[in-house]
């Protein structure tokens, strides 16, 4: 037998100080039943009332609880085999983890509301498979494709502007190293996402989108940013913020590339979309393209599945329930 819910200890450590309570409740009554009056005189006044139907009672009252933290541990045994198919498709996220991810045009900056957009894009994932590519002057696999969506989130928490050594914007290298993640999955199951303020510094991007177009790899562009722009903050490394500054001293500003990044999506058959504080533009992506992708099977395997007993317990509990209502304290008066 096993429990499937214990794992999190959570209605054990629940259940124990409430049984705790209920037991001294019981006992401090009595304790004041006793102050009230003397033994002898207090069986006559509470004649008419059993103390045995009365513990009974309380007995009951315990074990309905105590069955009723068993159904909620929900107990389980016997299984059977069972065939688990999980069909998706692959999606890779390319970030842009350059230090102009940390202006603030975008609350609380790009990169923080990057990762918080990326976190409620995974809610929506059932069965596809995702991967992370941070870039910078390079690119780098953070997450390779996966559908553990627990240890893809780890990888994305991991991620800032130092995770690549090499600064600058290099979108080049992010899909290079996005075609590289596909070499093995068919086209029509794959999407690659960017998400960037288009600031290219290197390379031709429109070259490898052109390459991503020949491989039948669709391309998504987020760009985040005002066209405006801001300038960029970093920290200084004492825990306060200062402006970042060029080779020349000049202070740094960041603006939002968005015809780039237009022209990356338009050359592959995908989509461009600004994001903006209220909709930042993956959950638009993933409903309206990504969703209607047809989706491939990416694995097949055999699980044990076991059966659920918790209505044994809670039967028990409920049948507990209805005796202890049911059962008067006081004793049946001769007629």
């Amino acid at each position: 037998m096993r429990f499937a819910q214990f794992q999190n200890l959570f209605w054990i450590l629940l259940a124990l100080p409430l049984m705790i309570f209920f037991i001294w409740a019981v006992r401090n009554k009595t304790a004041k039943l006793r102050k009230f009056a003397q033994p002898e005189l207090l069986a006559e006044i509470v004649q008419d009332v059993s103390i045995f139907r009365q513990w009974i009672k309380n007995i009951f009252l315990i074990l309905v609880f105590v069955f009723s933290v068993l159904a909620l541990a929900r107990p389980q045994w016997g299984f059977e085999w069972q065939e688990v198919k999980r069909r998706g498709i692959d999606i890779l996220i390319a970030l842009d983890t350059s230090k102009s991810m940390l202006t603030a045009d975008v609350k609380p900056n790009r990169l923080e509301r990057t990762r918080l957009a990326v976190k409620d894009l995974v809610k929506k994932l059932k069965g596809d498979r995702i991967g992370l590519i941070a870039f910078a002057g390079d690119a780098f696999m953070v997450c390779p494709l996966t559908s553990d969506y627990s240890g893809f989130l780890l990888n994305l928490e991991d991620v800032n502007v130092g995770t690549i050594p090499r600064g600058g914007t290099n979108i080049s290298a992010a899909l290079k190293e996005a075609m590289k993640g596909y070499d093995n999955t068919p086209a029509k199951y794959k999407a690659v996402i960017i998400v960037t303020d288009g600031e290219n510094l290197e390379g031709d991007p429109l070259a490898f989108a052109r390459e991503a177009k020949a491989k039948e790899v669709k391309v998504f562009t987020v760009g985040i940013g005002t066209p405006e722009g801001e300038l960029v903050q970093i920290d200084n490394g004492g825990g306060q913020k200062e402006f970042l500054k060029d080779e020349s001293g000049n202070f740094v500003k960041s603006r939002l590339n968005e015809d780039l990044l237009q022209k990356i999506a338009l050359a592959t058959g995908g989509a461009y979309v600004r994001a903006s504080g209220a909709q930042f533009g993956l959950d638009l992506i993933y409903d309206r393209e990504l969703s209607k992708i047809e989706k491939r099977e990416i694995e097949n395997k055999v699980e044990k599945k076991y059966h659920e007993r918790f209505q044994y317990p809670l039967a028990v509990a409920v049948f507990l329930l209805i005796l202890e209502t049911c059962l008067r304290p006081a004793r049946r008066k001769n007629l």
